[in-house]
């Protein structure tokens, strides 16, 4: 995996092209660490992406062949590796793009689920493909694919592991946007540009009141939204955001 950083925005692209990106369960470890450690006030953004021509072909399967000893033990495997990314994705308080250079298979496809905004080449293939060999969705695939994509349609991705293309994953809404490979560039850097000028830190907050307010009843969900807003309304950047407003000028957010 290759992490760099330039212009506040961090960057995470897997770097095994010739297995297609797929993932063990070091690289896991690591982009889980790497998610944990970006905070709002280093970065704008955090973009994942592969090397090559796939995105992510899902877990290793080679590595991950070797079956620990114990029940526990395989939990505490699992645990710790793809489910620390799922962790790490959904609480980190600085937004997640996703750029599909190609295609998202397995776990591939569920890393994108879990990015904030999500963006594919036209020409990149997706797959809920566990069911292929004897898994269930992992990675957060049971939890952020159904209500992403809705039940049903989640049901039959899953159930038969197709093959699908980036314009039906943005019918799906697994996707923002699909478009053409060579504008995939310009598309995604043309959201970085949104986002940096935006206060990250007030988005972390939505994202997180989102995220906590996925399976609340909606009286819950209200009182813990308007907690998130008081807490917003004494924020630095929401005093810049209405003093610019007065004064007819573009806001200059510290984060």
């Amino acid at each position: 995996m290759h992490v760099d950083s330039e212009d506040d925005v961090l960057r995470i692209a897997f770097d095994r092209p010739a297995a297609l990106n797929a993932m063990t369960k070091e690289i896991a470890v690591t982009l889980a660490d790497t998610i944990e450690d970006a905070s709002p006030a280093a970065y704008d953004a955090i973009v994942i992406t592969g090397e090559g021509d796939a995105f992510s072909a899902g877990g290793d399967l080679e590595s991950l062949s070797e079956q620990p000893e114990t029940t526990r033990e395989a939990y505490t495997e699992v645990e710790e590796s793809f489910g620390r990314v799922v962790e790490a994705m959904l609480e980190c308080p600085v937004p997640i793009v996703a750029k599909v250079n190609g295609d998202a298979i397995g776990a591939g496809l569920s890393i994108v689920a879990l990015a904030d905004i999500a963006y594919a080449a036209a020409d990149a293939t997706f797959s809920c493909a566990f069911v292929r060999i004897g898994l269930i969705p992992d990675t957060g695939g049971t939890f952020m694919l159904p209500r992403i994509v809705g039940l049903r349609a989640a049901k039959k991705l899953a159930f038969t592991g197709e093959f699908f293309d980036a314009e039906r994953a943005a019918d799906l809404d697994l996707l923002n946007e699909a478009v053409p490979a060579d504008e995939l560039d310009d598309r995604v850097d043309e959201t970085l540009e949104q986002l940096r000028r935006r206060p990250t830190e007030t988005i972390g907050m939505m994202k997180g009141a989102m995220h906590e307010n996925l399976g609340r009843h909606w009286s819950e969900a209200l009182d813990y939204e308007n907690l998130v807003q008081v807490q917003a309304r004494t924020s630095d950047d929401h005093a810049e955001g209405v003093a610019a407003f007065l004064e007819d000028r573009e806001p200059d957010f510290d984060t």
